[in-house]
């Protein structure tokens, strides 16, 4: 089994088994990362960029499915297949994603 940049598998185990949670015929659900506390009271927003190039330009393939499939159910969890591949087949293979993130003040615009 070759391991690519399935964006299927970057994610923890138990989040596979949400996608029966929602309700019946969702369309969009909105997603976001917030830091949980720590040692420090701020927060670097970095490597947005990587992420795009790394996983969210790379296409999924049916071969991402197969390799994500055996894994996840692997380890006792479901796997939406009919939901990986109606991306594949009705979105070529590209995430249909919107993308917020947070404005950096220091660009070129704003720039002090």
């Amino acid at each position: 089994m070759k391991l690519t940049n399935n964006i299927i598998l970057n994610s923890d185990s138990y989040k596979y088994s949400q996608f029966p949670q929602y309700p019946p015929l969702t369309e969009g659900v909105y997603s976001y990362v917030a830091s949980r506390g720590g040692k420090h009271n701020e927060t670097v927003f970095f490597g947005l960029q990587m992420f795009i190039k790394e996983y969210l330009m790379t296409p999924v393939r049916m071969s991402d499915i197969d390799i994500a499939e055996e894994i996840i159910t692997a380890h006792g969890e479901p796997f939406n297949r009919g939901g990986w591949e109606y991306i594949v087949k009705k979105h070529g293979s590209r995430l249909p994603v919107r993308i917020k993130a947070v404005h950096n003040f220091f660009s070129e615009t704003h720039c002090l």
